[in-house]
């Protein structure tokens, strides 16, 4: 059949290549370039506070709108930032696991590699993203508890 639209890459099917006009465009590739886990000259510490600060504070929200406490009057904030903990918690242990067992020591690799491409540079995007995690949903959560009190600080600073 020589009439079709989609053909594999190099007429080898095996080779997986999966570039569309979307994904192989400049702006995602420069959108993605951005994100903290390529961008190049950041150590893998602040990596994972910014990764973890940006999940810590979005996990609070769905719990509040979707979760179990959604309907109790006092609990819906505190039962988000409960989840969301739990959440961190679970990712932190996940990443540790997956940097324990795929990743190699420091002492194998040439100098000059990745740092996320060792165990101990995993470890500490690990900890970092476990710090951010927490802070995020602590914001999240005080922003959300004391939303009053700030709404009148803007307030006063506007009009």
């Amino acid at each position: 059949m020589t009439n079709q639209m989609v053909q594999p890459y190099q007429g080898n099917p095996e080779l997986g290549h999966l570039s569309t006009p979307i994904s192989d465009s400049a702006f995602v590739r420069s959108f993605l370039g951005a994100l903290p886990a390529y961008r190049k000259g950041m150590a893998p510490l602040t990596r994972g506070l910014e990764i973890g600060l940006a999940h810590g504070y979005f996990l609070v929200g769905p719990e509040i709108i979707l979760g179990a406490l959604r309907d109790f009057e006092v609990a819906p904030y505190l039962g988000g930032l409960v989840t969301a903990i739990a959440i961190v918690l679970l990712g932190t242990a996940c990443m540790n696991a997956h940097g324990l067992v795929s990743l190699k020591p420091t002492a194998e690799l040439p100098a000059g590699t990745d740092p996320l491409k060792t165990a101990e540079g995993w470890s500490e995007m690990s900890a970092g993203f476990f710090i951010g995690g927490m802070s995020g949903a602590y914001m999240a959560y005080f922003l959300l508890t004391h939303f009053a009190e700030i709404n009148a600080i803007f307030r006063g600073f506007v009009n």
